[in-house]
Parts: structure tokens; C-alpha cells; sequence
């Protein structure tokens, strides 16, 4: 039985990968490349929020690398951040959301650990879309459940997700 080659967290990080690949207990996990319902709703989901940047005080940004732990980096599909954190290269605290797109080779397994991990590092909306019938899940409490609201009311953030879905072009 073969095992896979650990790599420091400092070559990780120090290395390009095309397209990015997450790091994960020093093994490096290669991410599904989207189609084009992936990336419609990924500029969709980019286009709602960046309509709302300055009356929402915020910053999203497309497949950033999340270090969720020590020994964890995740690259959500979309990152929403706080504008009034400090600036990082590489995000270090909770982002307000991250949004995990489904792609044809993701597994519930593997997207579980992964919204674990958000979870873990105190990120408050975990979302997860699934562009062949635009349903929204949110994970909450370990558990995947369908909701169709996005209520962030300590910030004042509150839309219907189907808002967002009205956005995606194919």
C-alpha cells in the first residue's frame, strides 16, 4: 500500500498549483474544476454581494485559501470577509460566509469534512449550492439543511438565495 508524500505547510504555501489545490494535514487535495453551471453560479453568487460591497461592509472574493486550522487550508468557491479586519494574504480569521458550489466529482464525504472545517474555525454562514437545480443548503450544527434564506442579522444582512439565482447566466 502506497502512501502519499507529506509536505510542510511553508512548501504549500510557498508553491502554485493549477488550479489551486487545498492542503490538508500535509497532503495536498486537488479540487474539482468547475463546468459551466459551477462557474455561472460561482460569478452569480460573486455578482450579489459585490452589488452590496459598500452597504454591507464587505470584500468577497473567489477561491481564496481559508487556513482553517494549523494543518488545514480550504479554498471555499466564494469568501465573503469583514472589510474591517486586517488585510491577509492568506485568511486566517472567520470569514463571514463561504460558499461551496457542487461540482459532478464531489462527494458527500468529502464536502462534509470540508464544511466541518469551516465550521470548526467559527465561520457563521457555510453554504452549499447545487447548480443543476439551484437548491441551498446551509450547515448548521453539523448537519446539511435546506434553507432558502441567508440572515446574517447581526450585520444586517438578509436576502432570499433565490436573488442570487435570478443573477446566473448559462
Amino acid at each position: 500500500m502506497s502512501t502519499a508524500t507529506r509536505v510542510p505547510v511553508e512548501v504549500y504555501l510557498r508553491s502554485s498549483y493549477e488550479p489551486d489545490a487545498e492542503y490538508v494535514d500535509g497532503e495536498i487535495e486537488e479540487r474539482a474544476v468547475g463546468e459551466v453551471d459551477h462557474a455561472a453560479w460561482q460569478a452569480a453568487i460573486q455578482r450579489w454581494f459585490f452589488a452590496h460591497d459598500r452597504e454591507w461592509n464587505i470584500a468577497v472574493l473567489p477561491e481564496l485559501r481559508v487556513q482553517v486550522s494549523p494543518t488545514r487550508f480550504r479554498i471555499p468557491d466564494v469568501t465573503v470577509l469583514d472589510i474591517d479586519r486586517p488585510a491577509e494574504q492568506v485568511i486566517t480569521h472567520p470569514p463571514i460566509a463561504v460558499f461551496e458550489v457542487l461540482s459532478p466529482e464531489d462527494t458527500v464525504l468529502k464536502i462534509r469534512r470540508k464544511l466541518a472545517d469551516y465550521a470548526k474555525m467559527g465561520i457563521p454562514q457555510i453554504w452549499v449550492i447545487d447548480p443543476e437545480d439551484g437548491a441551498s443548503l446551509r450547515y448548521l450544527d453539523g448537519e446539511l439543511l435546506r434553507q432558502e434564506v441567508f440572515d446574517e442579522a447581526a450585520r444586517g444582512i438578509s436576502f432570499r438565495i433565490e436573488e442570487i439565482g435570478k443573477l446566473v447566466r448559462r
